[in-house]
């Protein structure tokens, strides 16, 4: 049976080489149109061919042909490169050829090929990087080469047998899935993507954002799928977009029949393996926080906060387990450090040891998990059943030193529980604006030559809070009072801060919501003309911009194609009141606006009162993730918002 296995892999991996030395040409024909006359280089071909076995173990033939068009594109290719991780997969460069424009041809030998430590940072799981040196390339000059890959694709989330071919085999065993984008990088004249399962397994496909030529026919003991596309063109970015997967052409297949089998079998492969088994000093840690709690919230909390704090985010290679089962609590508890599976499988441990129902769970941070059940997930989190028997998630990775149990930096984000009944896909929700609020109120004074003086407080609770009190979390102490400065300092290189208030234990974020209070003088913050001053409303003038992530989105595009993203729904309030001299009269006309829509809230007034100028506004901007129908309501309150950080006129 293996004898006649290899010899149907030699004859696939054959054919498919003889199938891309044969058609190269016509798609270099193609490539001759004005369309293409402009790139550095042209892929001619982008084919990947897949046989699947009963094993749900993949044999790819990943094929190339590119045409340099001139010295950068020449640069750009005289280094192939190809990642792959060796837990789960084996690569290899095939054969390259490069074919010259006077029709000889150098064959490259794939015995020089380097295989190196792929850069990494934060997880060193040891992924690698096969890559071979082409030499000097001349414009004109077409590579045509292959890449030989089995195995599989894995979330960041199996205890993997030892034995050298059956590693390649799928955790999920039998089960084949694969996703793949069909958008480029560079002008590409076609791309295929076939693959050959056994004829008794069935296959879910479908293709999103876009269209293709797609086939399903029978080729020997397999059916064939079959897709492609042809002219492809780089795909046009705009920013603050949704990630690429939720935008661009992409194929989702899946021979799993739904995600409650996925969930089921997520459940399973952690309990078999004791990965949130007690031991005795973690117990002694849980029954120690939770002493004195009385409701499960509490509980809940004061576990989550716990592991969130204490368990360091640090990805090294440990052997079994790296894949979907999660590390046992042994582990995890005696090392203090892991990636998302390490720290959600300690806090479903120390749920469990409360006395709760508590499962692990895939998401993915960044894009859409689709209906078809393929693997799209790069997180790892908790649910926990609350006793009203809900699922409630949880997400200890994400929340260090946070108000929040679920990082509302993930609103809008498909997860999948693993538990014993199975789940099918959840959605977690918005979070309302009004819960990560920030608020500056300012009471300042300005005299004639232009000094302001005055004192402002802001206020900050969610993910606002988390981002202004990042300083007395994870900073040092030595720097608390330089970096309230440099707030100041953004504001006018002229300040002078002469006192600030955060509180006796800033570090203390379960307590309240972060409040600090500043005192200050600017001299020569307005400029001064014979009879008048002309300044910035103080609130909006580069005041703790960092916590303001909407003003890092272009809102100078009039339309957008694709739906954006922002950090967080969010909740800002400035408001100032300004005493000016006596005799001065506000220039600009007095402001009332008033916005309100699906995607985001505004209401502001700027009037004069006496001696006193009061400047209020409120913006609500209410998702993390938009559709491009928000951006016009969007883009109308934060533009609006912005015009009353506009330069004021006092006059005398």
């Amino acid at each position: 049976m293996k004898k006649k296995q290899l010899l149907t892999l030699a004859l696939f991996f054959t054919a498919s080489a003889a199938v891309q030395g044969q058609s190269w040409k016509m798609y270099e024909q193609r490539a001759g149109s004005q369309e293409y006359a402009g790139a550095d280089y042209v892929t001619l071909l982008d084919s990947t061919h897949v046989s699947v076995r009963p094993t749900g173990q993949g044999s790819f033939a990943v094929c190339k042909v590119i045409k340099v068009q001139n010295l950068k594109g020449a640069l750009s290719n005289r280094v192939l490169k190809y990642d792959y991780d060796p837990l789960t997969a084996a690569a290899a460069f095939r054969r390259v050829t490069i074919w010259h424009s006077d029709g000889t041809s150098t064959e490259i030998d794939v015995a020089k090929t380097c295989d190196y430590v792929a850069p990494a940072r934060a997880i060193y799981w040891g992924a690698r990087q096969i890559m071979l040196e082409l030499g000097a390339l001349r414009p004109g000059d077409v590579i045509d080469y292959e890449v030989e890959k089995k195995g599989f694709t894995y979330a960041l989330l199996a205890d993997l047998p030892t034995d050298d071919d059956s590693r390649f085999i799928p955790p999920m065993r039998g089960q084949f899935y694969d996703i793949v984008p069909f958008w480029a990088t560079e002008p590409t004249v076609r791309k295929v993507y076939k693959v050959v399962i056994p004829k008794e397994k069935d296959m879910q496909y479908q293709f999103y954002q876009g269209a293709c030529t797609s086939s399903v026919r029978f080729e020997g003991e397999g059916k064939a799928y079959t897709f492609a596309m042809d002219n492809l063109m780089p795909f046009a970015k705009e920013p603050n977009m949704v990630d690429f997967f939720d935008a661009a052409p992409k194929l989702m297949m899946s021979t799993t029949p739904d995600w409650r089998e996925k969930s089921r079998w997520f459940n399973k492969v952690n309990e078999d393996y004791g990965s949130f088994d007690a031991i005795p000093e973690a117990q002694k840690k849980v029954d120690e926080l939770i002493k004195g709690k009385k409701t499960e919230m509490e509980k809940i909390a004061v576990l989550t906060h716990w592991v969130a704090d204490n368990i360091r985010y640090a990805g090294v290679t440990m052997g079994k387990g790296e894949g979907f089962t999660l590390h046992n609590l042994k582990m995890n508890y005696t090392d203090r450090c892991g990636v998302c599976k390490d720290i959600a499988g300690t806090l479903i441990a120390f749920l469990r040891m409360a006395g709760f129902e508590a499962y692990p769970a895939m998401t993915m941070a960044g894009s859409r998990v689709e209906t078809i059940p393929a693997d799209h997930f790069n997180h790892c989190v908790a649910v926990v059943r609350l006793s009203d028997g809900t699922l409630m998630p949880l997400d200890p990775t994400w929340v260090p030193f946070c108000r929040e149990l679920w990082s509302s930096a993930e609103q809008q984000q498909n997860y999948l529980p693993g538990i014993p009944e199975g789940s099918d896909l959840c959605v977690t929700p918005l979070s309302a604006p009004e819960n990560h609020y920030v608020r500056i109120h300012a009471d300042n004074q300005i005299d004639e030559k232009g000094t302001l003086k005055g004192s402002f407080t802001i206020t900050a609770e969610g993910q606002s809070d988390s981002n202004i009190r990042r300083i007395f979390t994870t900073g040092f102490q030595s720097e608390w009072h330089n970096t309230m400065e440099r707030q100041l300092l953004n504001v006018s290189p002229k300040a002078r801060l002469i006192s600030v208030d955060y509180g006796k234990s800033p570090k203390d974020y379960q307590k309240a919501p972060i409040r600090i209070t500043f005192r200050y003088e600017i001299p020569s913050y307005a400029m001064k003309g014979t009879d008048e001053l002309v300044f910035k409303p103080f609130v909006m003038n580069n005041l703790y911009t960092q916590v303001m992530s909407y003003l890092r989105i272009d809102t100078s595009l009039e339309t957008r194609k694709y739906a954006f993203k922002d950090a967080c729904s969010r909740l800002v309030e400035l408001d100032e009141t300004l005493r000016i001299p006596a005799g001065y009269q506000l220039q600009n006309e007095a402001k009332n606006d008033e916005i309100s829509g699906q995607a985001a809230d505004f209401e502001g007034t700027l009037r004069q009162s006496g001696n006193k100028l009061q400047l209020n506004t409120r913006l609500a901007l209410k998702k993390r993730v938009y559709e491009a129908s928000d951006w016009e309501n969007f883009r109308n309150a934060v533009n609006t918002s912005k015009t009353y950080g506009e330069y004021l006129v006092i006059k005398k």
